[in-house]
């Protein structure tokens, strides 16, 4: 037992854990958002303070602005131009429900019933980016020409009665009415309406409608429960895409309206580019955007849902 002792090795030592190993490429996503973070410093939020800085500046361009913090700016800009505001909203809000109330049955034709159609009918509907947003316009100018087939069109059909006594239309024109600044907003921007819903009721597994026939539930009721339910994203995501550029655009207006159907968006451009009242701009520039924001905000509160495409 002694000598069996005194061969065995000595017991060995308990081994010090090895570290682990370090983790390469973990700054690698920060090192890829600093582009876009950069992107977003320099050509947004510098020109945001820059903006800001200059709606509470008092003092001309002969004599030069200076900071004064003279925030009665906003409350003038508002007094003064309210109307303008308030026409921005309602041809915004009339041209995202037409978007809409059109957009949706031409997204649901590609996304079920389309078949091998469905690229074909998808260019189309994007063909229109392929020119100019000024020419697009000026297109409808043209469409909507006094003596023109749709103006024939609708005043044998006694339309042009009833718009004008609704008071988005004037006799016999449809240039330089609302109707036609309209038209233009919808035409526009029908694509950024069109390719969210697209994409939401794609994603739909056809499978429910299967389970909803075998419920028994009328077509109308499946499209009721299960497919608007289920596309609400792209609804959303589609009527903010709408909304919130054409209450700021002012070339629809320009071109297809009058003085009398000024936007929001006219005025900021002739403040800034006309009459170089740059404190006036700036500060309507913010009102605007604070006022989509807190509708934004309390819209899609309301919606029921923060899933958006």
């Amino acid at each position: 037992m002694a000598a069996t002792l005194a061969e065995a090795p000595p017991p060995l030592a308990p081994e010090t854990p090895e570290k682990p190993p370090r983790k390469r490429g973990r700054w690698t996503p920060y090192w890829l958002l600093l582009p876009g973070l950069l992107w977003l410093v320099v050509f947004f939020a510098l020109p945001m303070v820059y903006q800001a800085s200059t709606s509470v500046q008092t003092g001309s361009l002969e004599d030069g602005y200076k900071v004064t913090w003279h925030f009665a700016t906003y409350w003038d800009a508002v007094a003064d131009y309210w109307p303008q505001f308030l026409r921005s909203v309602l041809y915004a809000g009339s041209a995202t429900v037409l978007c809409l109330l059109l957009g949706y049955p031409l997204a649901y034709l590609i996304a079920f019933r389309a078949g091998r159609w469905r690229n074909l009918i998808m260019i189309l509907v994007i063909a229109p980016f392929f020119t100019s947003f000024l020419i697009r316009t000026l297109a409808w100018k043209t469409i909507l020409a006094d003596g023109g087939p749709v103006v024939g069109a609708l005043n044998s059909l006694h339309v042009l009665d009833v718009t004008s006594w609704l008071g988005i239309t004037a006799g016999d024109r449809v240039l330089a009415t609302p109707l036609a600044v309209i038209c233009g907003l919808t035409y526009n921007f029908l694509p950024f309406m069109v390719l969210p819903l697209y994409t939401s009721l794609e994603r739909i597994d056809g499978r429910l409608h299967e389970a909803a026939g075998d419920l028994y539930a009328r077509p109308f009721t499946t499209f009721r429960r299960v497919t608007f339910p289920l596309s609400m994203p792209g609804v959303v995501s589609g009527t903010l895409l709408t909304f919130i550029p054409a209450t700021g655009d002012y070339v629809n207006a320009d071109l297809l309206g009058s003085t009398d159907t000024r936007m929001v968006g006219n005025v900021i451009q002739t403040q800034f580019l006309r009459i170089l009242d740059y404190p006036t701009a700036a500060a309507l520039s913010f009102v605007l955007m604070f006022a989509i924001l807190i509708m934004v905000t309390f819209y899609i509160r309301k919606s029921g849902t923060e899933d958006l495409v």
